[in-house]
């Protein structure tokens, strides 16, 4: 399963988290309520798809390079909408 969450994240990242949610409880369990994954969908969803997946990895935490791998999402979230500015 998590080889075809990556491959689907490479496609689209929301379409990853539509995946992530149908086939497993990765979401419900890493996060507290569903309304963060639903700003997350729409706002930031490889910052949502990041924390989720590395909540999942260890230690049911995201703690030290998880958070830098949070991070590099962050960044590609945000490098997404700044580049989206610049191309018209």
């Amino acid at each position: 399963m998590p080889c075809l969450v990556v491959l689907l994240a490479l496609i689209s990242p929301r379409l990853a988290l539509v995946g992530v949610w149908l086939f497993s409880n990765i979401l419900s369990r890493s996060f507290d309520s569903w309304i963060v994954p639903l700003i997350g969908f729409f706002v930031l969803p490889w910052t949502t798809l990041a924390y989720a997946g590395m909540w999942s990895a260890g230690t049911n935490q995201v703690s030290g390079f998880e958070w830098f791998i949070v991070g590099l999402a962050f960044v590609a979230d945000v490098g997404s909408y700044v580049s989206s500015r610049y191309r018209t």
